[in-house]
């Protein structure tokens, strides 16, 4: 063969090589992380080792930082014409709140490419975008739901209530009972945003309750003080514990692990008040009843993922990581390591053998969602959320004062959201 034609097929070699790199990616990227705590950040790492191995021509300069200092950080990467590739958040207003203000990248794309639409649940979808437009990928998250004493339960003969009549029944029997029905703790507030969310979504669709939140709709509406009624219910039924002011919520929970409560709305974290051996015999939980069957239904599920500015510079290999981040196998990898909860439907169901709750709340309540809260101190403005959260607790110990409270409200949405 001659020698200029070896070179030629050479070069022709060397070209399609080329280009296979080029298909799987070349240069940098730039990835910051909150993920800091030990755990979580020794798999940050693992999975941050395992995409430079499937990309190897990529080289990543990865960054993590204190949860609170990412919070403050956060704003000047984003302001910065050289930001970060991808940034670890969290969904909700937090991310839309960056999204409208044209910081965060259009993932669209990067959800057709990997056919997210099809692995992901419609409400998880609905989560991940803002103005119609793919802007964030979830990763993890965890739900809220009644939480209920099943050997009270079976004691009694009591079932989980699929409806607003049956929950109000519950409380009758449990108070008959001598049992305190339904146990919180508003000593730090935050627990009555979680009633206040579902009660709303549940009597006027998670639309309406985005739109309050977003600060679209005066506090005083008729539909909001409709939500108050149907909290009323609670009250007048005596379904709280009287001192729900002054416990945290842990205190709340020791009442119910000490068998003198039957049901507390919490996210899934309260199983960790249970002592070992005891969750599976004891404790199990029921979606928020239906109070309007025609209402699309709404869930509780605070969700953690990734969103890529709007600036990135290396937005093309950014796009892979998130691809590689939300895959399937990446995911498993989090539920095997992590135990984390993975928003993906199509995670091998057997990696929750050793706790069946978590597929429980799969199927019960994230795969039936037809959209997600991520509770009300992360859906609405910070200032907002103290000022109406110290309205709901004043309303679980005053409720006549209701109209009051709610002109306070719409005082404070007024000017916040102006």
């Amino acid at each position: 063969m001659k020698k200029w034609l070896l070179v030629a097929l050479g070069a022709v070699v060397a070209g399609a090589g080329a280009a296979a790199v080029m298909a799987q990616g070349s240069g940098k990227l730039v990835y910051n992380s909150n993920g800091s705590d030990p755990a979580v950040r020794k798999f940050d790492e693992e999975q941050v080792a395992r995409f430079q191995k499937a990309y190897p021509g990529i080289n990543v300069t990865h960054n993590t930082v204190d949860h609170e200092g990412f919070k403050t950080a956060i704003r000047t990467y984003l302001a910065s014409d050289n930001p970060p590739d991808v940034l670890t958040w969290f969904a909700g207003n937090r991310m839309r709140a960056f999204s409208e203000r044209g910081l965060a990248a259009d993932i669209g794309d990067v959800w057709q490419k990997n056919g997210w639409t099809k692995a992901f649940p419609k409400g998880m979808q609905e989560l991940s975008k803002s103005n119609g437009k793919f802007v964030f990928v979830p990763t993890n998250y965890y739900w809220w739901a009644v939480y209920y004493r099943k050997d009270i339960f079976a004691k009694l003969g009591l079932k989980e209530a699929q409806t607003w009549t049956q929950f109000l029944g519950l409380c009758d029997s449990l108070n008959k009972a001598g049992i305190t029905p339904i146990l919180t703790g508003s000593k730090f507030l935050w627990p009555l945003g979680g009633w206040f969310d579902f009660l709303n979504m549940r009597v006027n669709g998670p639309k309406f309750h985005f739109d309050l939140t977003d600060g679209k709709i005066p506090y005083t509406d008729a539909r909001v003080r409709r939500v108050f009624t149907y909290w009323r219910q609670l009250l007048d039924k005596k379904c709280f514990n009287d001192d729900a002011a002054s416990l945290d919520w842990q205190d709340a929970a020791a009442v119910m692990t000490a068998g003198k409560g039957g049901m507390y709305l919490m996210g899934d974290f309260i199983r960790d008040q249970w002592k070992d051996g005891l969750e599976k015999s004891q404790l199990d939980f029921f979606r928020f009843p239906i109070i309007d069957s025609k209402q699309p239904v709404g869930e509780e599920a605070p969700t953690d993922g990734y969103f890529l500015p709007a600036k990135a510079p290396n937005l093309e290999n950014a796009k892979l990581f998130l691809g590689y981040i939300a895959g399937k196998e990446n995911m498993e990898a989090g539920v095997k390591e992590l135990g984390r909860l993975a928003p993906r439907s199509d995670v091998d169901a057997s990696l929750y053998a050793a706790k069946p709750q978590i597929g429980k709340a799969q199927k019960t309540i994230i795969d039936r969602a037809d959209a997600i809260a991520q509770f009300y101190d992360r859906d609405t403005d910070p200032e907002m959320a103290n000022i109406g959260m110290k309205g709901f607790q004043e309303f679980m110990s005053n409720p006549s004062q209701l109209d009051a409270i709610l002109k306070r409200l719409e005082a404070a949405r007024a000017r916040i959201f102006r």
